[in-house]
C-alpha cells in the first residue's frame, strides 16, 4: 500500500481523468467561504492551495476573486493552466507557499486539507493572509445515504477525506480557531465514462497494484450496469458539499 506522501502526490499521473471525473464546486459554497473578505473597492485576493487541475480555481474566478494557484505537482498545474488560462501558478504546498507575508485576503483548499500537517499549514496560512483574512476548506463528498453510492464506496475503499470528515470538523491550529460550517446537497448528472473517470481519479486507485485495479474495474462495471449507467445514459450522482471557514485574528 502506498504511503500518505505517495498518495498525496499521485494525482499528476491521472490529471486527465481527475479533470473529467471530479465535480465542480457549488457557487454558493465558494461565495460563503469568501463572504467575510468581500469588499466594494476591489476583488478579494485568494490563493487556491492544492489547486490540482483548477476545479476550485475556476469557481473562485467566477466568484470575482483575484486568484493564484499553488500545488505540489507540476503536471497538475499544467492541466490547470490549460483549463484556466491567465491564473498565476506556483509549485508549493499549504505548509510552504512561495507567497509574501500578509498578501492575501483568503487561502482556500478544495479536497486538500486532509493531506496537510494542520499545525504547519495553519501557521503558513496565517503568514500569507492579512488580519481578518479567511482560511476556507471545502470538500465534495458523495452522498452515501443513497444505497448504490454506499456500495460504490465499499468497492473503491473510503478516502482519507471521508474518514476525517466522518470523525468531525477538520483539524486546524493557532492562530485559527472556531470553524464555521455550512452544507449543500446537490446532484451531478453523469455518464458511465464520467463515473469511471471519477473512480480512477482517486489516489488509492491510482497507486493500487494491477490486480486491485482490475478488481475495482470489474466490480464498478457490474454496479454501473445495475444502475443503468450504460453508454451515454445519464444517472444522478448525489453529493454533499461541506465548507468550513475560520477568520485570522
Amino acid at each position: 500500500m502506498a504511503n500518505a506522501d505517495d498518495l498525496a502526490t499521485s494525482f499528476g499521473q491521472a490529471a486527465d481523468v481527475y479533470e473529467r471525473g471530479r465535480p465542480e464546486y457549488p457557487a454558493e459554497a465558494v461565495a460563503w467561504m469568501l463572504e467575510p473578505v468581500r469588499r466594494h473597492d476591489r476583488w478579494p485576493r485568494v490563493a487556491d492551495v492544492g489547486a490540482g487541475t483548477g476545479k476550485l480555481t475556476r469557481a473562485l474566478v467566477d466568484a470575482g476573486a483575484e486568484v493564484v494557484a499553488v500545488d505540489p505537482d507540476a503536471d497538475m498545474l499544467q492541466a490547470l493552466r490549460d483549463a484556466v488560462p491567465g491564473v498565476p501558478t506556483f509549485v508549493g504546498a499549504a505548509e510552504r507557499m512561495p507567497l509574501p507575508d500578509a498578501a492575501l485576503d483568503a487561502v482556500v483548499l478544495g479536497q486538500a486539507w486532509h493531506w496537510v500537517d494542520p499545525a504547519a499549514a495553519s501557521a503558513e496560512v496565517a503568514r500569507v493572509v492579512r488580519s481578518g483574512g479567511v482560511l476556507g476548506l471545502v470538500w465534495n463528498v458523495r452522498d452515501e445515504d443513497v444505497p448504490w453510492v454506499h456500495r460504490l464506496t465499499g468497492i473503491m475503499k473510503g478516502s482519507n477525506a471521508e474518514r476525517m470528515l466522518a470523525a468531525g470538523d477538520p483539524p486546524i491550529a493557532a492562530p485559527f480557531a472556531g470553524l464555521e460550517r455550512e452544507t449543500w446537497r446537490w446532484s451531478r448528472a453523469v455518464t458511465r465514462e464520467t463515473l469511471t473517470a471519477m473512480v480512477r481519479s482517486r489516489s488509492y486507485i491510482i497507486t493500487a497494484p494491477d490486480d486491485e485495479k482490475a478488481r475495482i474495474d470489474r466490480e464498478t462495471a457490474e454496479l454501473f450496469d445495475e444502475i443503468g449507467a450504460v453508454g451515454e445514459r445519464l444517472v444522478e450522482l448525489p453529493y454533499v458539499t461541506q465548507a468550513f471557514r475560520s477568520i485570522r485574528p
